[in-house]
Order: C-alpha cells, then sequence, then structure tokens
C-alpha cells in the first residue's frame, strides 16, 4: 500500500492548491490526504505530513508584532501546530512548504522575520515561476537530495525563519542571507523549504522533495531509519 500523506491546506485556497500536492506526493509514490479543518487531523491513518503554504502565522505564536491588514487564519494555525507536535511525538516524517517551514520552525522554538526583505538585502521576487536561486549549503541532507549547491526556485513569500528551532539547521540561503530551507539531522525527517515545489513539479529537483519525504514515509512505517533511508534513495536515483 502506498504510504499516505496528510497535507495541510487553508480552507479558502485549499481547492486550488491541494490537486498540485497530490500529484507532486502521488509522482513521488505516495497517496495525498487533504486536511484544511483540525477535525481531518488523523495522524493514525497517515505515514507522513506536509504542511502547506498559505497566509501569514500569527505573530503571537512567536513574540512578534500584530500588524494592519496582514490576513491570518487562527483556526489553521492551531491545526497546523497540533499537526506537527503529533507527528513529532509519532516518529512521523514532515515536509514544511514556504508558511509550512515557518510554522515547523515556530513549533520548534524558533522566530520569525515578519518583513524579512526588510531586514536582508536579499533580491525581491514575487512569482510561482523558478526565477529565484538559493545556494544550498554544503554536507547537508537538503544538499544530498538534490545533489546540487545552487537551485532555482519561486517565491511567494513576505517572512522567513530568524531564530532556528531547537534541532533545526539552516539547508539553504539566497543571494542576501535569508534562510531559505531548514533540516534536522536526525530522525525523524523534518524539512522545510521557503519556496513552493509543488508549482514547479515539472523539473526533477523539486519532485525530489517530495521523494525524499515518501521514502522517509515508508521508512516509518517499516520501523527503519529515515535519514537513512532518504540518503540511500538519494543515491540511488
Amino acid at each position: 500500500m502506498k504510504p499516505r500523506i496528510g497535507v495541510t491546506v487553508s480552507k479558502r485556497s485549499g481547492w486550488r492548491v491541494f490537486p498540485f500536492m497530490a500529484l507532486n506526493v502521488w509522482l513521488a509514490g505516495g497517496k495525498a490526504v487533504r486536511w484544511s479543518h483540525s477535525s481531518d487531523v488523523s495522524l493514525e491513518e497517515v505515514d507522513g505530513v506536509i504542511i502547506g503554504g498559505g497566509d501569514d502565522i500569527a505573530p503571537t505564536l512567536y513574540g512578534g508584532e500584530v500588524r494592519v491588514g496582514v490576513r491570518l487564519d487562527h483556526d489553521r494555525d492551531s491545526m497546523e501546530q497540533t499537526a506537527l507536535r503529533g507527528a513529532f511525538e509519532r516518529g512521523l516524517p514532515i515536509l514544511g512548504i514556504c508558511r509550512g517551514s515557518q510554522m515547523l520552525n515556530v513549533v520548534l522554538g524558533g522566530n520569525l522575520h515578519q518583513d524579512a526583505y526588510r531586514t536582508y538585502g536579499s533580491t525581491y521576487y514575487r512569482t510561482v515561476l523558478a526565477r529565484k536561486r538559493v545556494q544550498v549549503k554544503e554536507g547537508t541532507l537538503l544538499f544530498n537530495v538534490l545533489d546540487t549547491q545552487e537551485l532555482e526556485v519561486n517565491a511567494l513569500h513576505s517572512q522567513a525563519v530568524d531564530r532556528l528551532g531547537e534541532g533545526l539547521r539552516i539547508a539553504a540561503v539566497d543571494d542576501g542571507g535569508m534562510v531559505q530551507a531548514v533540516e534536522r539531522a536526525t530522525d525523524p525527517f523534518a524539512l522545510g523549504v521557503q519556496w513552493h515545489p509543488e508549482y514547479l513539479f515539472y523539473r526533477r529537483a523539486h519532485r525530489k522533495l517530495f521523494g525524499a519525504l515518501v521514502a522517509a514515509a515508508t521508512a516509518a512505517r517499516a520501523d527503519r531509519g529515515q535519514i537513512g533511508a532518504v540518503r540511500r534513495d538519494s543515491a540511488a536515483d
């Protein structure tokens, strides 16, 4: 049976985002399950978790300032905190995408830059196309998965990781030093990327991110090491 992957999406925009997630998970050999309400989250029925992109995370969760005009979704914040904490308790692998990468960091005790482009001299992009370049750090699991030091990505975010959450390390940065990916070096597998690989399924490098999650989920279901499974799968790819 294919590994089942729970995918969190917004109640407002999930209808258009989830099909891309489901396609990428299917191409990687898994089956996606949509979670858009807290009542949907059933961790005992999945082998891995994707925390998807969307609205900004409420700054009250990490000591930031509430700003006028920023759209928040407190119900989704609560759903994703529950999903992430439960996934860690169960040892389930996690892939965080854009907002999901930020939520992974916050749940592990880190914080965010609320207006990241004011903090860094990074080139500003806002596009679903692969127009931005990020540098992948050698020696990271992300480097092992992608087998490249530079990757073209898209960008739709305004926030970014500031102080790292417990157990996380930086895996990629952009031209201004803004964090673009974070990861755990030990099980359970947890990788967060600041871009949206689900929209770049036509590029093999981005499909590899979903492949890594499914490899980790397969290993988790068999009670085997997840990081080791991802490394072996990447080497065989």
